[in-house]
Order: C-alpha cells, then sequence, then structure tokens
C-alpha cells in the first residue's frame, strides 16, 4: 500500500457520514447504500403482497393473522382521524404504505451487519469502510423524495375533491376576486388582500416540503450517529437499551410522519368557498 494512503478500517458505523455513500454506478447514476436498503424493502412488501393477495382466505391462519390485525389497527387508527369511514378507506393505501415503509426503512438498519459489513474504498487517501446499508431515512434524497410524493399526491386528492378552480383558489384566489366584482369596493379590496395573501400558502407547502423531510431525516441520523457513538464506547450490553430506543423512535417517526400526510390530505380536500362566501358576504355589509 503506497505510504500516501493511510489506513481508516474502523466501521462507519461509528461514524456516518451526511451524505450516502454511492457503493457502484449505472452509467452517471450513482447505486448508494440507502437505495440498496430502500429497494431490499420494497421487495420484501412486493412478495409479503404477493403471497398474502395468492393465499388469502375467509379464516386467517398463521402469520396472516399478524398482517390482518396491522391492516385493522392502522385502519381504525386512520377513521379515528378522519372520522369518516369513506375517507379513511381512500386515504389508507397512501398512509399505510408511507407508515410501513418508514418504520420497516428504520428498523432495517438496527438489523447487527447494517453499517459493518461493506466494501473497502480509498476515500481522501484513507481506506474507509463503506457499508453495504444505511437507513434510507437517514438519506435527505429519500426523505424529501418521500415528502415531495406526499405533498404532490395530497393536491391532486384536493382538485379531484373540490376541483381545479376552487382549490388552486386557495393559493391564487382569482375566485374571490371574480366573484368581488360588482359587490363594492370593500369587497374588490377584501378580495385583492386575500390575493395576496395566498402566496404565503405557497410559500407554506414548500416550508410543509422541507419539514417533512428535514424532521424524518434529523432524527434518523441522529439515531445512526448516537449506536455508532456507543458501539464505539463499549461494545457489549450497554448499547442494547439505546437500541430499544431506536426500536422505538422508528415507530414514533413513522407515525409523526404518516399522521402530518394525512392532515394534509384532509385540509386538502375540504371545501374552502364557503369560507370565502362568508368574508364577502360580510365585506358588503
Amino acid at each position: 500500500m503506497p505510504k500516501t494512503i493511510k489506513r481508516s478500517l474502523t466501521p462507519m458505523f461509528a461514524m456516518v457520514p451526511l451524505a450516502a455513500e454511492p457503493l457502484w454506478h449505472v452509467g452517471s447514476f450513482p447505486i448508494t447504500n440507502s437505495l440498496v436498503n430502500a429497494v431490499i424493502v420494497t421487495f420484501g412488501f412486493c412478495v409479503i403482497a404477493s403471497i398474502t393477495s395468492e393465499k388469502a382466505a375467509m379464516i386467517p391462519k398463521g402469520a396472516y393473522n399478524i398482517i390482518e390485525a396491522v391492516v385493522e389497527t392502522l385502519l381504525n387508527e386512520i377513521e379515528k382521524v378522519v372520522g369518516e369511514a369513506k375517507k379513511a378507506r381512500a386515504f389508507f393505501p397512501l398512509i399505510a404504505t408511507i407508515f410501513l415503509f418508514v418504520l420497516a426503512n428504520n428498523w432495517l438498519g438496527l438489523i447487527p451487519g447494517t453499517g459493518t459489513i461493506g466494501i473497502y474504498e480509498v476515500i481522501h487517501g484513507e481506506v474507509e469502510l463503506v457499508p453495504l446499508l444505511r437507513p434510507a431515512g437517514s438519506d435527505l434524497n429519500f426523505t424529501l423524495a418521500l415528502a415531495l410524493v406526499t405533498v404532490v399526491v395530497s393536491h391532486m386528492a384536493g382538485v379531484r375533491a373540490v376541483g381545479a378552480f376552487d382549490y388552486f383558489s386557495k393559493f391564487v384566489n382569482f375566485k374571490g376576486i371574480w366573484k368581488s366584482l360588482g359587490k363594492g369596493p370593500m369587497a374588490i379590496i377584501t378580495a385583492v388582500i386575500e390575493f395576496g395573501v395566498g402566496f404565503i400558502e405557497i410559500i407554506g407547502e414548500v416550508a410543509k416540503t422541507l419539514s417533512l423531510s428535514l424532521r424524518l431525516f434529523g432524527n434518523v441520523l441522529a439515531g445512526e450517529i448516537l449506536m455508532g457513538v456507543m458501539l464505539g464506547l463499549v461494545s457489549y450490553v450497554v448499547p442494547i437499551p439505546f437500541i430499544f430506543l431506536e426500536i422505538l423512535v422508528g415507530i414514533v417517526q413513522a407515525t409523526v410522519f404518516s399522521m402530518l400526510s394525512l392532515v394534509y390530505l384532509m385540509i386538502a380536500t375540504t371545501p374552502h368557498g364557503g369560507h370565502d362566501e362568508e368574508h364577502h358576504e360580510v365585506a358588503t355589509h
């Protein structure tokens, strides 16, 4: 080995970089260890879905009881928040998928070998271990993509529920200006002010996406760093309570992300026309 290259063979689990590390490249597209983690989880869900759909029965047995219990629990919790069975069933596929996907990605990072099994590469003049697996939630690309999907789907659901014109009038209030014509100057002034306030709603949508992604990314990455520090100090027994803590954190983060997504869907699919008309009626008197 050349003298200019230093050996740094300590596991990368003890020192988690901010960005996911590329393992291979397909053309110019990097295959990162967090992407591998997400693909494994996706493949696992596909296998489970395929097996359970082919062998579905009126009276579930064995593992099917667990799957049915999970589905019923998630559906009941969504219905408690939504307050309507029809909407709960409509929102269930997206919200349940987000919850289980985030949870599985978080928990997969706790399996022994994650962060310690990998390939050695020369990075900045040092030989370092690049782990084959990294929790997808500790990659900002993953959390940002998931947040974007959630926000975009909520807008699509809003357009479908209340109509494109009414829905986008919440952001750019053309509807209010149109209805204020002929109702007097105060109604027009109020509509123009609401038109300007609508741009704050647009900024809020951007902030919503950043908040969803950064919250999940920060908590999962902090957990990885904490586990790395504890395993670096004491390798046996002492890290066990922190592993259970990370299991709990994984549940909490999956719940928070999915529940916020559910709230965004509820807000997007709630009509806004009546609220605007009340303001215009008040302005005319």
